[in-house]
């Protein structure tokens, strides 16, 4: 996968209001938009085998990373090392985050 086009990858519904797309992989790295309706909940859980890093596109999040909650708008992240607990809540209609893998989580293809 060379180039993303975003017309031609609809979104994945994941439910309770949350839907993604894969932007791009390699072997050692993926990128993906995750989208939420406003009230949607990413539960806290943690990755054993990957790291990830969350950049806010657009809307608002409470994260919470490690037990420590921050509320985050466009142009803020978070970091999630392996095995660190994270989720988020979105707190605005179309909230938008860029995921980052690292590897490449296999079983989102």
């Amino acid at each position: 996968m060379s180039y993303f086009i975003d017309d031609d990858h609809p979104w994945t519904e994941l439910g309770d209001g949350i839907r993604r797309k894969v932007v791009g992989h390699t072997p050692e790295l993926m990128s993906v938009l995750v989208q939420f309706d406003e009230g949607a909940v990413g539960a806290v859980h943690a990755h054993d085998a990957h790291d990830q890093i969350a950049y806010v596109l657009a809307g608002a999040f409470e994260a919470d990373v490690g037990g420590v909650k921050r509320r985050l708008g466009p142009g803020d992240a978070f970091v999630a090392p392996r095995e660190v607990p994270h989720g988020v809540v979105s707190l605005a209609p179309g909230s938008l985050l860029l995921d980052q893998f690292s590897p490449r989580r296999d079983d989102y293809l």
